[in-house]
């Protein structure tokens, strides 16, 4: 079996057991508040700025707009957010904080404190650079253009080595000439 194939080495499957691991652990945190993890989320973008809207907190929150349709509709259910339709434009709508979505923010003061005790192998200045290199990452992934994370898995034979240039760094070449395959195959 091809190193490249192992579960072992894929960054794709660490991230998805640290997300898992991550709602796991907010899970009793959050109990209190009577949300999950991805109401937590727009919560928070809510109590830093309301009134915004949705295209603004999809922005804000990363949360695609389907999954945050469902969401605010669960946030309304618990009468934590209003959806209002924009007056100047009636296709906009605007999400705003209820009596009870504002107090919620006192009763969450303590969970980032309280994640931060469940997080307690990485001392401080770890966590700042995993939050850059995350960044870093995601920005990258964001800017990337389409599919050619797969024509590099197939251009992997102009690497020097399973996990890119025998620096550890990533081989621009083997980027540049799979971004040429892939454009002359369209």
């Amino acid at each position: 079996m091809s190193e490249a194939l192992k579960l072992e080495n894929q960054l794709c499957h660490r991230f998805y057991t640290v997300s898992n691991a991550m709602t796991r652990a907010y899970r009793p945190l959050l109990r209190g508040l009577d949300v999950t993890y991805p109401q937590y989320l727009v919560m928070m973008a809510l109590w830093e700025e309301q009134g915004v809207t949705i295209l603004n907190l999809i922005e804000k929150t990363r949360i695609d707009g389907g999954a945050l349709s469902l969401i605010l509709k669960k946030l309304q259910a618990k009468n934590l957010v209003t959806v209002n339709v924009g007056e100047q434009d009636k296709r906009t709508r605007y999400i705003h904080l209820t009596a009870a979505g504002v107090a919620a923010k006192q009763q969450a003061e303590c969970i980032p404190e309280q994640m931060l005790c469940k997080v307690s192998a990485l001392n401080e200045q770890e966590l700042a650079q995993l939050i850059s290199l995350i960044d870093k990452l995601s920005a990258g992934l964001k800017n990337a253009p389409s599919n050619s994370v797969e024509q590099n898995h197939l251009n992997n034979d102009h690497r020097s080595g399973a996990n890119g240039s025998s620096d550890g760094s990533r081989d621009s070449v083997s980027c540049a000439l799979s971004e040429k395959h892939q454009s002359s195959n369209k």
